[in-house]
């Protein structure tokens, strides 16, 4: 996987930009379904990452992007579900976990890109 520019609102990987919120699971792309955590929102003031949603589960390491201002609140839920599962859990600015998953490809990962 080759992560190309990353900037606010998009993130190129393999020559494709994407300008949503990302799920990288064992090497495989696809869209974060916010909706389960929107019901947060408000506590929040953005929509967090919950245990509520499709996390990427089977893997060693999880790497949370968090936006390029660090702006995605992630539940204290995900954090004690990590623990359980014996999953490191590296929660970064988006900039930071691309360059964590460049050095482990095969970490999976949640990347906030729209803020």
């Amino acid at each position: 996987m080759h992560f190309g520019n990353f900037g606010f609102d998009s993130l190129c990987i393999d020559k494709t930009t994407y300008e949503h919120d990302l799920i990288i699971d064992r090497g495989k792309i696809r869209k974060r379904k916010k909706k389960p955590s929107k019901r947060f929102r408000e506590e929040f003031g953005h929509t967090p990452l919950s245990i509520e949603e499709e996390i990427p589960w089977k893997c060693q390491r999880l790497v949370i992007g968090t936006g390029a201002y660090g702006r995605l609140p992630v539940m204290q839920e995900v954090k004690h579900e990590a623990e359980r599962r014996q999953v490191e859990l590296l929660i970064v600015p988006t900039s930071k976990a691309v360059q964590l998953l460049e050095e482990d490809p095969a970490a999976n990962a949640i990347l906030h890109v729209t803020c």
